[in-house]
């Protein structure tokens, strides 16, 4: 049989999905493979459960959690050099990587996703900042308004009130906020520009807003670039109403652009943000590292 690793934490999203355990695992096995259980309770057990001999003669590795668990598992995979397929049961409070997928939200289908070994290749972002730390990204490096807002929630707070918690807590940075002047160079080109706040994406969405980028791909070689230029909040009001369609990419208060490699410099003091936890100190650089893995996935043609 087949080894397949299960990481989750009981205490991620509404905490239900220690009720789906077994059923998971029924699937699991009943696609073939032997499963293996590692419970955390934070970033460092994800890490561990995965590095060195941890993740040892594993053909699978599957987490259980938000975006945020996600990234940090892709993390440790691409440090350590595990070579497996990553399969996604999204049990987190934000999942916009699981749901461009098509991932099933109920954790027994999205297990049978991973028990019918359906995968597809994605891209993965590798972002280099200040003092030489690097991290990976699966779905999203930004800054910003709105950008931090997911580290800046009480973990109660959040599992109280969902995804609610994240616009609430983007109405109270309304009020102080102060645009932040960028420079980005590109393969291609240069722009400086006073922005709100900027995304790399490798998906559709994040925070909540699925159509951020209505045809992103993750399998292309390129990200997504978007900025919203400093307006007044009327007009920046507007622009979010359109940006709930997917249809505002042409407005003349936004930057949108796709490249592969992004140097990123801004005169502001204000943290990255990577798949929902803080990133490193500008100035950035961020790659595109093609197909750097294999996901579980009904969402596309399988590899």
């Amino acid at each position: 049989m087949k080894k397949l690793k299960l990481i989750y934490n009981p205490s991620a999203g509404d905490t239900s999905f220690r009720f789906d355990l077994d059923a998971c695992v029924a699937q699991f096995q009943a696609g073939g493979y032997e499963v293996h259980l590692a419970r955390t309770s934070g970033p460092p057990d994800i890490e561990r459960s995965i590095a060195g001999k941890n993740a040892s003669g594993c053909d699978a590795i599957v987490v259980s959690g938000g975006d945020g668990s996600v990234s940090l598992s892709v993390n440790a995979m691409l440090k350590h050099k595990v070579h497996v397929p990553l399969g996604i049961i999204p049990s987190g409070t934000a999942n916009d990587f699981a749901a461009f997928l098509k991932i099933p939200k109920e954790p027994e289908k999205a297990a049978e996703v991973i028990a019918r070994h359906r995968l597809i290749s994605a891209d993965a972002g590798l972002v280099r900042g200040a003092g030489g730390r690097e991290e990976y990204f699966i779905n999203v490096c930004c800054a910003g308004m709105f950008t931090n807002i997911s580290q800046q929630i009480d973990i109660r707070f959040k599992n109280s009130f969902g995804k609610l918690a994240y616009y609430i807590k983007g109405l109270e940075q309304l009020p102080n906020f102060v645009p932040m002047r960028v420079a980005v160079t590109t393969p291609s080109r240069f722009v400086e520009e006073s922005v709100y706040f900027f995304f790399v994406l490798n998906s559709a969405g994040t925070g909540g807003f699925e159509k951020l980028s209505p045809d992103a791909s993750i399998n292309d070689g390129l990200f997504d670039f978007i900025a919203f230029k400093e307006q007044p909040l009327l007009d920046l009001a507007m622009l979010f109403v359109k940006v709930l369609s997917g249809d505002y990419l042409d407005d003349p208060g936004v930057i949108f652009f796709r490249e592969n490699h992004f140097n990123i410099e801004t005169d502001t003091e204000v943290e990255s943000d990577i798949d929902g936890e803080t990133g490193p100190l500008f100035p950035l650089e961020i790659k595109n590292i093609p197909r750097a893995l294999e996901i579980f996935s009904p969402a596309l043609e399988p590899v």
